[in-house]
């Protein structure tokens, strides 16, 4: 990446949306700068867990002031990443739809031991480097993240569905505090948290962090009631209790250092942060600079360099883990790649959405065949079922489902993916997979350097020549491909194989 380039996070959480600009400099992002609305989102969920109109709107409000803001960015430039409230809305499409439009960038709904890896890494890369195993802890609007990791990597992620606008709207509706209600929300806290035990024992970490809002704002009222800055201690987390039940209502706590966007949802917060340093014996919770948004920062520098995606990697342990042959993997990539090269414009400037379309379709070459572990003659949708459902470090939900589309449209017939198909680059990548799974039909290495492709955008039109000869060589491989023809004739686009002299 080039130094001084800028870049954009924005992270869409329950309780409030954040933009974050820095300029890359020398393998470093200095921020440039950061923008916070506290949209609430995660207390616009209905019981039937839709976003109300009210809600969404309050999200689009906030997208449009972000989307000013970044007038003349480019798509490289932005990654937009929503969290818990979208995962659980059943009407997140609607919300997503009008946000991108709005934004002018796409929005990904990323996983929760995602989210948790991201909010690591964004911790990680503005602590000192040393060799301490680090517990990192983020209470979020509607779900909590646990992380263990070393230096840079994360070696345990977790995402549980407690937070601080979810249980102060469940245990503390009427904005009342009693120690009976933080007893209540705390029990319940470490019921939802008690499976992380097993996963987080005092003996895998020796300094525990907090990153973000709740832990951000408990920490600076400590500090201006006279405990240690930058720290928060069980004792400084009885004091605030005891405080908070003297106050007895929310809205008589005048509290030196606690916002007006954190008021309402303090009671929720400090329950589960004391019900986390109980559960897992932590004494002194540290507060990190990082957070969410700067993980999605370096995780964009981290993506232009393709050695150190960790997308790849995750690839690599999925096929390795449901035993699909590597080597007809990486013959169909290098086919389907050939193609899809053969099917676009070289005229283009700006060669990053080529990039991205070619990577995609070689990690749906590398996993066409992952559903053959559990169905020979349905391979195709148990594979995309798979990537529907796994937990791929480094791939959003959206992502994982396009992946997923590939693979399940691999083979059969194309009316399943109609819509997709309307979209051209997708089209492309498809066509280009299913000719590569034709011509490596066998198994082995075919003789595709002696097809001609040729592509019509505008007609949306792909023509595949190959010479008599090649046809009379490999006439299994020509039969396939004039079936193939039949498949597309209803599709958008159309596919034509033709021989000549």
């Amino acid at each position: 990446m080039k130094h001084g380039t800028l870049l954009a996070a924005i992270d869409l959480g329950s309780n409030s949306f954040r933009l974050e600009i820095g300029r890359y400099d020398h393998g470093q992002i200095q921020r440039i700068a950061y923008l916070k609305e506290t949209v609430r989102q995660g207390n616009g969920l209905d019981e039937d867990r839709n976003l109300t109109p009210e809600a969404m709107q309050r999200g689009w409000d906030c997208l449009a002031r972000f989307a000013e803001r970044l007038s003349g960015f480019k798509k490289s430039q932005v990654r937009a990443v929503a969290t818990q409230t979208l995962r659980e809305a059943k009407n997140r499409e609607e919300f997503l739809q009008r946000g991108c439009e709005i934004l002018g960038f796409p929005i990904e709904v990323i996983a929760g031991t995602e989210e948790a890896r991201l909010i690591y890494q964004g911790v990680a890369h503005l602590l000192p480097s040393d060799d301490e195993r680090r517990l990192v802890v983020d209470i979020g609007g509607r779900s909590t993240e646990l992380v263990l990791g070393h230096s840079l990597d994360a070696t345990e992620t977790a995402s549980f569905r407690v937070g601080s606008v979810a249980w102060s709207m469940k245990y503390f509706p009427t904005g009342e505090f009693t120690e009976q209600t933080f007893y209540r929300a705390e029990i319940a806290a470490q019921a939802v948290l008690e499976e992380a035990l097993t996963a987080y024992p005092r003996s895998q970490w020796t300094k525990a962090y907090g990153a973000s809002g709740t832990v951000g704002a408990v920490a600076e009222i400590l500090a201006l009631a006279g405990f240690p800055e930058g720290e928060i201690s069980m004792d400084g987390l009885d004091w605030l209790v005891k405080y908070l039940v003297r106050a007895g209502n929310v809205s008589k706590v005048q509290l030196e250092g606690l916002k007006e966007d954190r008021q309402a949802v303090i009671g929720g917060g400090v329950s589960i942060l004391r019900a986390l340093m109980v559960l897992l014996k932590i004494t002194t919770l540290y507060v990190a600079q990082g957070a969410l948004r700067h993980g999605v920062l370096y995780e964009m520098v981290e993506r232009e360099d393709h050695n150190t995606d960790t997308r790849d990697l995750s690839v690599q342990r999925l096929a390795v883990k449901f035993s699909v042959d590597p080597q007809q993997g990486q013959r169909v990539g290098q086919v389907a790649l050939h193609l899809l090269q053969g099917m676009s414009l070289r005229s283009k400037e700006d060669d990053t959405p080529m990039d991205r379309m070619r990577r995609k379709l070689n990690w749906a070459a590398q996993l066409h065949e992952v559903g053959a572990a559990i169905s020979h003659s349905d391979y195709h949708k148990h594979g995309a079922y798979i990537l529907d459902n796994a937990d791929l470090v480094g791939f959003s939900m959206p992502e994982l489902h396009r992946l997923g589309l590939l693979v399940l449209g691999q083979r059969g017939k194309l009316k399943k993916l109609e819509v997709e198909l309307e979209e051209n680059e997708f089209a492309k990548m498809l066509m280009a997979l299913r000719l590569s799974l034709i011509l490596c039909h066998a198994r082995q290495d075919p003789d595709h350097l002696a097809l001609a492709l040729h592509c019509d955008d505008h007609k949306q039109r792909i023509t595949l020549t190959a010479p008599e000869t090649w046809a009379n060589d490999y006439p299994q491989s020509a039969h396939l491909l004039k079936q193939e023809a039949v498949s597309w004739q209803k599709a958008s686009w159309s596919f034509d194989f033709m021989t000549k002299p």
